[in-house]
């Protein structure tokens, strides 16, 4: 959900519930979001925490799972505003209605930084493998802690600006520059992807040619995840910026959006879980595989 249109429509949050359409919407997809997200972010959890304790050695770490560790933890914020949505909308209380949209605002624009660092992450290993296979050792752990930290810094930092700007202008321009991000790295294993590079040859090749596979898919099904949310925001804000629909259709309209902010949310969580082996359409055999490329 946009930033900006959460603070425009702070004080009539309540009002938009009042609408029948409206009040369809955001319901449905707190449900949505209650029913799909938390067993997905449960099972990271714990799947994080065997990995931990050392109990499944079929799974192997890499950067991009902690990264998803941080994603799944934006996600459950946003799970907790579901509940709180759905109780303020049964308990009829404008106070928790109004709450909730500060819970959305937190998770979905918190997810952004995750995104750009699992695509670089995907993008130095298959672009620049040399470089990605020093960083295996304790430097390269702290280099990634340090960009973690660093993410959610900028976050807090910019989190509250865009609570207090009335401009359209703070969440485009995160949005956008995350946009190109992840297509400069979708493009850019792309074309590695059809042109190998040195040292690519022997019986390596075809393993290779499967991990830059598996990179491009990684990154495209971000970058597409993205370009829905970002498009389909735009679109909504021009037909309410150049169009009178009166009262309840804008704020269905406003309250639909959140419905755009769902293939992003669960993209990260779902490579994540085919990675481990947990999904039924992922084999258990290629898992391990998968992760020990994406240890390299």
């Amino acid at each position: 959900m946009s930033s900006n249109s959460s603070n425009a429509s702070s004080s009539s949050e309540y009002t938009c519930f009042r609408c029948r359409p409206s009040f369809i919407f955001f319901i449905s997809y707190s449900v949505a979001n209650i029913l799909v997200l938390l067993p997905l972010c449960s099972s990271i959890f714990y799947l994080g925490v065997q990995r931990y304790r050392g109990r499944d050695s079929t799974i192997r770490g890499s950067h991009s799972d902690v990264f998803t560790y941080h994603m799944a933890v934006m996600e459950m914020v946003g799970v907790l505003g579901s509940i709180i949505n759905c109780l303020g909308a049964i308990l009829a209380n404008p106070l928790l209605l109004k709450i909730v949209f500060y819970f959305y605002l937190f998770s979905t624009n918190g997810q952004m930084p995750f995104h750009i660092l699992t695509c670089v992450e995907r993008h130095l290993a298959v672009v620049h493998p040399i470089t990605y296979l020093r960083l295996r050792n304790r430097g390269g752990i702290m280099i990634r802690n340090v960009s973690i930290a660093f993410a959610w810094l900028l976050f807090f930092t910019w989190f509250p600006v865009s609570i207090l700007s009335y401009s359209m202008a703070p969440y485009f321009c995160v949005t956008t520059f995350s946009m190109v991000v992840v297509t400069f790295c979708s493009l850019s294993v792309l074309r590695a992807l059809i042109r190998p590079g040195p040292g690519e040859g022997g019986g390596d090749k075809g393993r290779l040619g499967q991990s830059k596979k598996r990179a491009f898919y990684t990154i495209m099904a971000i970058m597409l995840a993205l370009c829905f949310r970002f498009c389909g925001h735009l679109l909504l804000f021009s037909i309410l910026v150049s169009m009178d629909l009166g009262f309840c259709m804008p704020c269905a309209l406003f309250v639909s959006q959140v419905w755009l902010c769902l293939p992003s949310s669960l993209v990260l969580p779902l490579l994540f879980l085919h990675r481990a082996g947990k999904l039924t359409c992922g084999k258990k055999t290629d898992s391990g595989s998968d992760q020990r490329l994406d240890a390299q």
